[in-house]
């Protein structure tokens, strides 16, 4: 593999052998490549100590649309005209909102039930009217999502009982009626 091309021609070269040519990955004297210019004041993002990023900062109450939150879903909170999340602000105005129910209610029998449906069983037989008992248990969660602005954010909230899907509709419907 170290003999010369022979169906080169000889008119086009190419790699790092060239003369008057840098090696690959160094920097060519060329405006506009490499590292972009470097712009005045601190070239880095302020941080805590340990590395910690700096939580975003909002404007204080009074200005820019600031005030008390108007509607807070998980993390996700209006405030003005703006919708403050763990990732940024994003404006009210023609956001999205989306909810998916992923909770999910089961109905069963309790132990407690079996156990007092075999002991009454032997004296009476109403120890059957035991078994009519029924718990329901609701388990899961509510995703929302909104979209606005170019950003996204999902959110999940616990499903504590049947009725929380429509408790979260209601509050999404009222950030829809905002956001018009």
């Amino acid at each position: 593999m170290s003999e010369p091309n022979p169906y080169a021609d000889g008119e086009y070269k190419w790699g790092p052998d060239q003369p008057g040519t840098p090696a690959y990955g160094y920097p060519q004297g060329a405006p506009g490549y490499g590292y972009p210019p470097v712009a005045p004041g601190p070239s880095y993002e302020p941080t805590l100590a340990a590395g910690v990023p700096v939580p975003p900062q909002h404007p204080p109450m009074g200005q820019g649309g600031g005030g008390a939150p108007l509607l807070s879903l998980g993390d996700i909170t209006v405030v003005g005209d703006q919708i403050i999340t763990p990732a940024g602000a994003m404006p009210l105005k023609g956001a999205v909102w989306n909810a998916m129910d992923m909770s999910r209610t089961e109905e069963k029998m309790p132990t407690v039930a079996i156990v007092l449906a075999v002991i009454f069983f032997i004296f009476c037989l109403l120890g059957l009217l035991f078994l009519l008992m029924k718990e329901k248990q609701t388990t899961g969660f509510i995703q929302i999502t909104v979209t606005s602005g170019g950003r996204h954010h999902s959110t999940m909230i616990p499903a504590t009982g049947p009725d929380t899907f429509h408790w979260v509709m209601s509050q999404v419907n009222f950030a829809r009626s905002l956001s018009v």
